[in-house]
């Protein structure tokens, strides 16, 4: 889940991570103005929005007066970058940079550790140093069991030749951001840029976190803090009212999971889960042709009323012509409870099961009683013999037959 950059901002603080001593957040050109004001000085109004680009699509802008800031919120405040409208404009205050840096903690997956990484070339996208500038960027894995360390992130900013006092101080900020990282359960911590004033100061100018979204539990009381509501799922952009409701209906029972939504353009709804196998199914369906109208999870044993509501919910999708129910080989969830939800949302949605289901492929347990209960009704099923791809592509043939 993707945070803001003054909720980014806000979290990084409480790490004691340098930042502009006035960083609020306008809903109305006359709230920008007020904080301009008190800024005294040239200010940036940068537009929240969860999405890049902010600066060639007119999202970030300058102004030297409480009145050219008020101006300058209100463009911002009616533009949409990407499709995304903002849930602000952030003011603070201009500050002279001497240089800019980079630095960054992402989960590598192959190495399965964390990496830290740092540039004495801040400003630019960091994909952009890595092609054309690889001998400005450092690296260093770092260990999950142990707290990070500031003897690793001063290995790390000293291997590009940074020394004495400046080294010092990246380094602290540095290994900040790096137990930032490990503390509250990110996937991203970015600073870019990380200014070193002309008075020899830092500051963190721009910055950007994700969650894990499986953190959301256990990050519960940081979330309440900054005001993220259980049923924002904050991806790259704001949710939609139909992923907000899957958040909701997956809320309401802690039995297992139906939820974790996403929406598409597509006309056939998933019903997919087992992890890994919910994209690799996803992807099955746009490798057959299918178009895909939302992705969700569903997965360790759901109740027939969290199925019910969730297939209720992708069948009231403008669009949606049938659902595809589809999972690995489950050992945790029981094929018969989602056979019955599944049906029972069909059902109650006023719908023929045996039209509306393209095709169900949940082998596991109780298999043959859900296989039983789908016979029942006319729905096509298949067992473990029928690959993944393959059940893909049955729904896909199907949406070509109606």
């Amino acid at each position: 889940m993707r945070f803001y950059e003054f909720e980014s901002k806000a979290l990084l603080a409480k790490q004691g991570l340098p930042l502009p001593a006035v960083s609020r957040v306008a809903g109305t050109p006359a709230e920008a103005g007020a904080i301009a004001r008190e800024i005294a000085g040239p200010v940036v109004l940068k537009s929240q929005v969860l999405t890049g680009g902010r600066m060639k699509a007119g999202g970030v802008l300058f102004a030297d007066s409480p009145d050219e800031c008020e101006s300058a919120a209100e463009k911002i405040l009616k533009l949409e970058i990407n499709g995304h409208a903002p849930r602000g404009v952030l003011v603070e205050g201009r500050a002279p940079v001497a240089q800019e840096y980079y630095a960054g903690v992402i989960y590598d997956v192959l190495a399965k550790l964390p990496v830290m990484i740092f540039s004495d070339m801040g400003g630019i996208d960091i994909e952009e140093v890595a092609e054309k500038h690889p001998q400005h960027i450092a690296k260093l894995h770092f260990s999950t069991i142990l707290p990070p360390s500031d003897f690793r992130a001063k290995e790390l900013v000293s291997s590009l030749g940074i020394s004495g006092s400046e080294l010092n101080r990246l380094t602290r900020i540095v290994a900040q951001l790096a137990r930032s990282f490990t503390q509250y359960s990110l996937t991203l911590a970015e600073i870019n840029p990380l200014a070193r004033l002309e008075d020899g100061s830092f500051i963190c100018l721009d910055a950007h976190v994700d969650m894990e979204a499986e953190a959301r539990d256990r990050q519960q009381a940081i979330l309440e803090e900054l005001g993220i509501g259980p049923d924002e799922t904050r991806q790259a952009r704001p949710p939609t009212p139909f992923e907000i409701r899957g958040a909701q209906i997956d809320a309401v029972d802690h039995r297992g999971v139906a939820g974790n939504v996403v929406e598409f353009d597509g006309d056939l709804g998933l019903v997919i889960g087992a992890g890994g196998g919910s994209l690799t199914l996803f992807d099955a369906i746009r490798r057959h042709g299918g178009k895909p109208a939302n992705y969700c999870e569903i997965g360790g044993n759901p109740s027939v009323s969290k199925t019910c509501e969730l297939t209720k919910l992708i069948l009231s999708k403008t669009g949606v012509r049938k659902i595809a129910v589809m999972m690995n080989v489950v050992s945790n969830t029981r094929v018969d409870i989602v056979a019955r939800g599944v049906i029972k949302g069909v059902i109650e949605s006023g719908y023929d099961p045996a039209h509306k289901i393209a095709i169900f492929r949940i082998p596991g347990s109780w298999e043959q009683d859900g296989f039983k209960i789908l016979s029942k009704y006319g729905v096509e099923y298949c067992d473990r013999s029928v690959s993944m791809f393959d059940a893909a592509g049955r729904a896909v043939a199907k949406m070509q037959q109606a």
